[in-house]
């Protein structure tokens, strides 16, 4: 049963068919009591009637002993002579007990009020299967109309059930009449207060897909106009090896084609680096991490590309500096901040990178030789494929870009400023572990 209707509508069916029976229930019985303590009090209304009469006379006596009465009224003496019966009966009591009491005469139950003057006794009997019949039809009349009245009950749950949850009805339609390119917020207007937080969810939900399918746009296209350039440029060294009139011209053009294909192999690793490290894209594996160790991994890798510059990387790290992250994306952040400033930093230079723990916090900072950037222009620097001065260094424009994407994955503060060697500062201060948190 997965219908929420389905189980709203039997639940309350079932609840109100256990309270009809149980008042049900409840009122035949008090209609029973109440109407034998009624019975009761008429057969002592009539014997006390009875008690200060002289004598009965002949127009009372014909009145009480019609046969359609279904009481009995008896007189004895003091001495227990009867002097008096109603109506004849084979098996009326044949003695009084004072007050309310149940006789049993050959089988018969009477139910008796019996009072006592001086010089007689009054008692009035009545049979007990009629009184218990006449009880039984009241209390029948009283539960009738509870039990009528519970199916119409019934269908007026049901008819409200769904009349209720009509706005799920349609939210459900809004959203089942879509189609996959559709990613505009369902409407909210006139939602019940259960429903318009789901509602309201969907649409956060929505627009979260919608800014992640614009940005995966965006992404493919600056990529297909980043690799038409390196692809373009093969092709136009590849028809000037084909027309090299000698060897030197085909060694020029052959060298060409090696330096595109590693503009393009870097381009296409960047990309993918990058594809990685979008939210959402491949979870994060958090662990703790040597910060301090993933750095001097990450420069032994890097050192003979500074070997080729001619560039020095100095390394200043503490015994150990442990950070909460993925792994695979610290070392990319590492990779991209270390190339970023060799790239832009000149031949024979040297780049600083150091990793200490800020009070707590586990913070990476590297120093470059370069041109540095201006405070103006570094808030566009994290942009992808964006590129200060394009025909000066043969970057990708995603370096900064990847960078910034794993520091907000991770929670980090990303900060650029004027480096002492003239150059480029990039601070990286990741969050405080939870164990520094609780014992400072």
């Amino acid at each position: 049963m997965s219908s929420i209707r389905v189980r709203l509508l039997v639940s309350l069916l079932v609840l109100l068919g256990l309270t009809a029976v149980a008042i049900a229930a409840i009122t035949y019985r008090n209609v029973l009591g109440e109407t034998e303590a009624l019975f009761d009090y008429q057969l002592q209304q009539m014997a006390l009637s009875l008690r200060d009469q002289g004598q009965i006379d002949s127009s009372e006596a014909s009145t009480l002993a019609d046969q359609q009465l279904d009481v009995v009224i008896q007189i004895w003496t003091v001495d227990g002579r009867s002097i008096y019966a109603s109506r004849a009966h084979s098996s009326l009591p044949a003695r009084a007990l004072l007050g309310l009491a149940t006789l049993v005469v050959e089988g018969r139950a009477w139910r008796t009020y019996s009072v006592a003057t001086r010089d007689r006794v009054i008692q009035v009997a009545q049979p007990v299967e009629i009184r218990q019949r006449l009880a039984a039809h009241a209390a029948w009349r009283s539960v009738l109309p509870l039990l009528l009245m519970t199916p119409l009950a019934a269908l007026a749950i049901w008819w409200l059930a769904a009349r209720n949850l009509a706005p799920l009805e349609r939210l459900a339609g809004e959203v089942r009449s879509r189609d996959a390119s559709s990613l505009a917020p369902v409407p909210t207007d006139a939602l019940p207060d259960e429903v318009a937080p789901l509602a309201q969810a969907l649409n956060a939900l929505l627009d979260r897909l919608k800014g992640s399918i614009d940005t995966q746009r965006a992404f493919v296209a600056d990529a297909a106009h980043e690799l038409r350039s390196p692809l373009t440029a093969l092709k136009l060294q590849l028809r000037l090896l084909q027309h090299a009139g000698d060897d030197a011209a085909r060694a020029t053009a052959v060298a060409g084609i090696a330096a595109g294909i590693d503009r393009a192999a870097r381009l296409i690793e960047q990309l993918l680096t990058l594809a990685r490290s979008e939210p959402g894209a491949v979870p994060l594996a958090f662990e703790p991490v040597d910060l301090a160790e993933l750095a001097r991994e990450t420069l032994a890798a890097m050192h003979p590309f500074a070997l080729d510059r001619g560039s020095e990387l100095v390394l200043d790290a503490e015994q150990a500096v442990t950070v909460d992250g993925d792994r695979a994306s610290l070392t990319a952040l590492v990779r991209n901040l270390v190339d970023n400033a060799l790239r832009h930093s000149p031949p024979k230079t040297r780049v600083d990178v150091r990793v200490w723990d800020d009070g707590g916090a586990p913070s990476l900072r590297v120093d470059d030789a370069g041109p540095g950037i201006a405070e103006a222009e570094r808030s566009r620097v994290f942009d992808r494929f964006y590129r200060r001065d394009p025909g000066r260094e043969e970057g990708t424009g995603l370096g900064l870009a990847i960078v910034r994407t794993v520091a907000d994955r991770h929670g980090a503060e990303l900060t650029l400023d004027a480096s002492p060697a003239g150059g480029l500062r990039v601070v990286v201060r990741f969050a405080r572990r939870a164990g520094e948190v609780a014992s400072s």
